[in-house]
């Protein structure tokens, strides 16, 4: 524990909320939580009418969790990081190809399945092994610029602010790397991230996690673990996400949001009544069918780099 601490230290950035968070997230991946433990920092969320939920401004012990990939950004943002990547010359195209083929298979499966999970954590963990931390960190830099600017949900990024003129805390919870997870949080004005953590050694990658990834219940893991940091009241909490993956943290707050949710959550969000705002357009968001809607930025991507590979060569 004390060689990760200064690991960890190692790697802080000047904006400190946002890297104590970071430490939240990975010490949280790695705690086993007794089911007690849930109960005393709140109550699962009541069913609730699906009115607005206004915060309460200079409720300090009140604060919101958002979910990244179709919550806040159109998509996954691990597919805009591997095009960026590509494109950067980080990898192959072939790498490119069976990572993004394989990111859509796992998203259309929707699966729980440990070996899925595995397949797609190793793959993406292969494609940064022995790299530099600080290049990565570069590219993630230039990469989200501009996808930021038009990748973001105009709605849910009034609801990220709401909570920030509010005088709340307001934290970028989601699987993806915690460098990308961080940027854009802070691009956000975010308080902070809590993402997956990769491990490195002398500023390289290794190739292994520092914990697991952040994902299904390690992500309501991860948010139980610095709402008791920062002395937070889970029952004052609000939480965001797209994915039935995320129940587990939606049913730690007392006001879960259910935004552009696939089918398993709006089944239910409406059996719990949770709120539920959809952003996308007329009848078609009511008619997707993937376990996740940020599978379709990620399937769109996959075939996006499939014809690209196809077509150089041919070329």
């Amino acid at each position: 524990m004390a060689a990760l601490r200064r690991l960890t230290q190692s790697k802080r950035s000047t904006d400190d909320r946002t890297a104590l968070a970071g430490e939240a997230a990975a010490d949280a991946a790695r705690a086993q939580l007794p089911p007690e433990d849930t109960a005393a920092e709140g109550p699962p969320a009541a069913a609730e009418p699906a009115g607005d939920h206004t915060p309460v401004p200079g409720d300090v012990r009140a604060a919101a969790f958002f979910d990244c990939d179709n919550t806040i950004l159109r998509g996954a943002a691990i597919f805009y990081l591997g095009v960026g990547l590509y494109r950067r010359r980080f990898f192959s195209r072939r790498d490119l190809a069976r990572f993004a083929w394989q990111q859509a298979a796992f998203r259309l499966r929707g699966s729980e399945n440990p070996d899925h999970i595995a397949d797609a954590r190793d793959s993406a963990l292969g494609l940064v092994a022995g790299k530099r931390t600080a290049d990565l960190e570069q590219i993630c830099e230039e990469i989200f610029e501009p996808v930021l600017a038009e990748k973001v949900w105009p709605g849910t990024r009034a609801l990220v602010q709401m909570h920030l003129d509010a005088g709340q805390r307001v934290w970028l919870v989601t699987a993806a790397p915690q460098e990308v997870a961080r940027l854009i949080a802070r691009r956000l004005g975010m308080t902070g991230a809590l993402g997956t953590v990769a491990e490195t050694a002398d500023g390289v990658y290794t190739g292994r996690l520092v914990g697991g990834m952040l994902h299904g219940p390690a992500k309501a893991a991860a948010v139980r673990a610095l709402a008791r940091r920062e002395q937070l009241d889970l029952a004052r909490c609000a939480a965001f996400s797209d994915s039935a993956n995320d129940i587990p943290m939606l049913s730690l707050v007392g006001h879960p949001y259910v935004i552009n949710p696939d089918r398993a959550l709006r089944r239910h969000a409406r059996a719990m009544g949770w709120r539920v705002r959809d952003f996308r357009t007329g009848r078609k968001a009511a008619r997707i069918g993937l376990p996740a809607a940020a599978g379709l930025g990620v399937l769109a991507g996959a075939a996006a780099a499939a014809v690209a590979v196809h077509r150089r060569r041919r070329a």
